[in-house]
């Protein structure tokens, strides 16, 4: 919950939430050609069985950008500092994102005043697919 005093958001606040909806075929084969990464394990269903997967899986890249996209959906992307993740598993077509942020801390980075966000993106599960962490100016 926001402090009331000083109108920040306080250790634990969710500050970052969107969900997207499930990934598709054709979203996979989009994102081939906008990102340039044309892995056959993400659209070619024989390829993805002959490496032992059961189907094709969406790209790290994907669910990272998501989860940039939710960052800055929940606070001025002009405010934040850094942006890390980690690939934690794999993200299967059909798989509905929901990306958050909470407050871990408060903290000075590069003089300024600034809030450490935890970072995740879980399916409906409630699975983790992708966590990181951003540093945001808190003005």
């Amino acid at each position: 919950m926001t402090n009331v005093e000083t109108g920040r958001p306080s250790v634990g606040d969710c500050v970052v939430r969107k969900s997207f909806p499930p990934i598709t075929r054709h979203l996979l084969a989009l994102y081939c050609g906008a990102s340039g990464d044309h892995n056959p394990i993400h659209v070619d269903i024989d390829f993805a069985k002959k490496a032992g997967f059961p189907d094709v899986f969406a790209h790290g890249m994907l669910a990272m950008a998501y989860l940039g996209q939710a960052l800055t959906d929940g606070v001025k992307a002009s405010l934040v500092l850094s942006f890390s993740t980690r690939f934690a598993s794999i993200t299967p077509v059909g798989a509905k994102l929901t990306c958050e942020g909470h407050v871990t801390e408060f903290l000075q980075h590069a003089g300024r005043e600034c809030m450490k966000l935890a970072l995740s993106a879980k399916d409906e599960a409630g699975d983790v697919k992708l966590a990181g962490e951003a540093i945001v100016a808190l003005n």
